[in-house]
């Protein structure tokens, strides 16, 4: 074999395996890879005194907790959906921690802020991930379809389809739904997503 041939050789086994690494990354990146969902005392009572009436939870980035920022975003929502004044939401905040943690358990924790707005707080390796296990545990355990709202992220989808594909980030709403589409076949038994 000629010196010339082992470069060529290198690069194509390079390329193999970044190619196949991709294309794994592509056929995970919709699967519920949440083991377990534990939520403290506060969060089991948001979710059972939501299921009373429609269960219904607003994507949140955690940032400022200032007041101002929940009440716009229920105006929002309540303004893009058209939904009455009596629809009553809980706030959902997930924060990204190790993006290369594969499979983990999502702990929810539940707090009142500014005496009125619920909140779930949780950490996982990725949002949509997280809020389909959230949206699969309340179904699962209240027997109710929850509706989950969010607003669009601004920029093309085929970028932000690429910036969730390489570091976990981008349009969350649309990734969120196809986990849910894998996770839950039956159209009727899946919860719902909303735009806006």
């Amino acid at each position: 074999m000629s010196f010339r041939a082992r470069p060529k050789i290198g690069r194509a086994g390079i390329a193999g395996i970044i190619l196949v690494s991709l294309l794994s990354r592509l056929a995970r990146a919709f699967e519920l890879r949440v083991i377990s969902v534990t939520l403290d005392d506060m969060a089991e009572r948001f979710i059972r005194d939501a299921s009373h009436r429609r269960i219904r939870f607003l994507a949140n980035e955690p940032g400022r907790r200032d007041k101002a920022p929940y009440r716009d975003k229920v105006e929002q929502i309540r303004a893009d959906h058209d939904l009455p004044e009596q629809e009553d939401f809980v706030f959902v905040e997930v924060t990204v921690t190790d993006l290369s943690e594969f499979e983990a358990g999502l702990t929810v924790r539940g707090e009142v802020l500014h005496n009125r707005y619920r909140v779930l707080t949780v950490e996982s390796s990725s949002l949509p991930n997280a809020l389909a296990a959230l949206l699969l545990h309340a179904r699962d355990t209240t027997g109710c379809i929850p509706h989950i709202h969010f607003e669009w992220t601004e920029g093309g989808p085929f970028a932000n389809f690429l910036r969730f594909f390489l570091v976990g980030q981008g349009e969350v709403a649309p990734v969120t739904r196809e986990v849910l589409r894998e996770a839950e076949p039956d159209r009727g038994r899946r919860p719902r997503v909303h735009t806006g």
